[in-house]
């Protein structure tokens, strides 16, 4: 039996990326059966609510074999609710949101190659959004730790470092500050990497290796950055910027039954529409999606297009120093497929 897909196309620019990914999907023959769905600020701007997935969405993802996810907005503000894409982690337990950050053949990376990947514990952390007010003039964020969670994102990392054949996780962390939360990260980690000694452990603080990415990113390569929710959000944005556009970042979130794939960029509202930004990130989330869906040989075929034209460099977007519009570079990927 073919797989099935849930699909929400997202919010500005969500529904022409996402468009772009299905054409280049069908064109590399995939059998997946795509349901659409709706979510985001859009859908809840339009139907109000306390949630910004309707019940419908919730019963196409419990039906489906994998979601895929366009950039979808946020609303912000007290009362707002909680953005997409921490919904359905949380819900469907899909701890381990991961970003491979690797340069691409001819294009304009601003500190030298790299080839790493960043892997965001997803279900916990500051992203609880819990809050409480306490006085008029004083707020506290609650930062959610647990042991379990440390452990599976952990173990995550490093069998991803043993299948890859990288040589060591790379723990983020601020224990000397954060002694209980990053302390028990960090004795989670330290106890899973015993049961893979061929995989060093090298613990950096949080604001130390912000410095080293920028200083050498090169040191990092082949390795597995790991870290807690909110310190891997803010680093692997850091790293995007290391290949040049974080419209090449593509991603997934995987539990252990289910994963979500989507590109790692925002929704870009002011350019909705314009057919200008870059599909790379979209596209390949798409390739990764069929992969996981066992349609590995599809989904090489998509990642070889796709690099063929970028390293060709003709039909690329602005950000990637092109004038191509996205349709272009789209409609370039699909003759490679073709």
């Amino acid at each position: 039996m073919s797989k099935t897909a849930a699909v929400i196309k997202g919010d500005g620019v969500g529904p022409e990326l996402v468009d772009a990914m299905l054409k280049v999907a069908e064109a590399a023959g995939t059998d997946v059966e795509f349901v659409p769905c709706e979510a985001g600020a859009a859908w809840w701007e339009e139907n109000g609510g306390n949630t910004l997935i309707p019940d419908e969405t919730w019963e196409i993802l419990e039906n489906s074999d994998a979601c895929f996810k366009g950039p979808t907005t946020t609303p912000g503000g007290a009362g707002s609710p909680k953005s997409v894409a921490v919904s359905i982690r949380q819900k469907y337990n899909l701890y381990a949101n991961v970003r491979p950050t690797k340069t691409f053949p001819n294009t304009n990376t601003p500190l030298g190659d790299v080839d790493f990947i960043c892997v965001r514990e997803g279900t916990e952390g500051i992203y609880i959004g819990e809050e409480v007010k306490l006085t008029d003039d004083v707020y506290i964020a609650l930062r959610k730790i647990t042991r379990p969670a440390c452990r599976s994102i952990a173990r995550y990392a490093f069998e991803e470092a043993k299948k890859r054949g990288y040589d060591a996780v790379v723990p983020i962390h601020k224990s000397n500050i954060l002694k209980q939360t990053c302390g028990t990260f960090l004795e989670e980690v330290e106890n899973i990497g015993k049961e893979y000694p061929d995989i060093d452990i090298w613990e950096y603080h949080i604001d130390n290796i912000a410095q080293q990415l920028i200083k050498n990113p090169q040191f990092f390569n082949k390795k597995v950055l790991l870290s807690t929710n909110l310190f891997m959000d803010v680093i692997s944005e850091e790293c995007s910027a290391l290949i040049g556009s974080i419209g090449l970042i593509y991603s997934a979130n995987i539990g252990d039954n289910y994963a979500m794939f989507e590109p790692a960029h925002g929704s870009a509202p002011k350019y909705a529409g314009e057919d200008k930004v870059n599909p790379v990130a979209t596209i390949l989330a798409g390739a990764w999606m069929l992969d996981y869906l066992g349609e590995k040989d599809n989904a090489n075929a998509i990642f070889k297009a796709t690099e063929e034209v970028i390293s060709e460099g003709k039909y690329v977007t602005y950000d990637m120093g092109g004038s191509a519009k996205l349709s272009e570079m789209t409609d370039a990927i699909i003759s490679k497929l073709q």
